[in-house]
């Protein structure tokens, strides 16, 4: 009997490395810098509402966030936000770009191990300097078959990458932290949707499970991974 699945996709920032976390520091820096002009929760609104309407024009990732920051700042300061301030949103920006890569519990191992019966692929969005930097820094690079860096995860990007990695999407199996852009696009190309939940979660990839799929799991760490493309065949 052939094999149902053969194909398996792993998102990258907080499915194998830590990302999300030192978003929500900065984000911390950026509340203590303009605590004098909104308070914090004020902020994040405003914040948000910039990473929002900015996606289309700056993409995923870091830059963008940086510059919401400070649109942000000048938003709430009237344009009279100090030169230091935006200075200092830049260094902190800066700092992010060149942290070191932390990965996630059993990533490489569970890499590996499913390396050794399927293929295995990385599709990961947001700016492609910053991703080829943590993903090289990963040490993880050698594993995959294939990798992908795209400015959004969709069904019809789902639907190619997995054409051109493997067998098409349906026998394929994509797993990652957001519900919105790893889990639900993929079962909606056809394939399997693997909710591993981050310890943060952005809001903008916050999204209800698929009611009702059968191609639908949740496990709580990569460890358990194995298990479930086993069981899917």
């Amino acid at each position: 009997m052939p094999q149902i699945l053969t194909t398996v996709g792993f998102d990258a920032d907080d499915t194998l490395w830590q990302n999300e976390r030192f978003f929500q520091l900065t984000q911390e820096r950026f509340n203590e810098l303009l605590r004098d002009h909104a308070e914090p929760d004020h902020l994040a609104e405003r914040l948000l509402a910039a990473e929002r309407r900015n996606i289309g024009h700056y993409g995923f990732g870091i830059k963008g966030f940086v510059l919401s920051m400070i649109e942000t700042a000048l938003e709430v300061t009237e344009n009279r936000v100090p030169g230091t301030v935006i200075a200092e949103l830049i260094a902190a920006g800066q700092e992010m770009l060149s942290h070191p890569i932390e990965l996630l519990p059993h990533a490489r191992s569970t890499v590996e191990q499913i390396a050794g019966s399927h293929r295995v692929i990385l599709v990961t969005k947001g700016d492609l300097l910053d991703q080829e930097r943590k993903l090289a820094q990963s040490g993880l690079g050698d594993l995959f078959d294939g990798i992908e860096i795209v400015s959004d995860k969709t069904m019809p990007v789902y639907a190619q990458i997995f054409e051109r990695h493997g067998d098409g999407a349906d026998r394929g199996l994509m797993v990652g932290n957001s519900m919105k852009s790893d889990v639900l696009p993929m079962i909606e190309a056809g394939g399997w949707g693997v909710f591993v939940p981050g310890q943060i979660t952005w809001a903008l990839e916050q999204a209800e499970a698929p009611a009702g799929s059968d191609r639908f799991r949740e496990i709580s760490d990569l460890s358990y991974l194995p298990e479930v493309v086993a069981g899917v065949g």
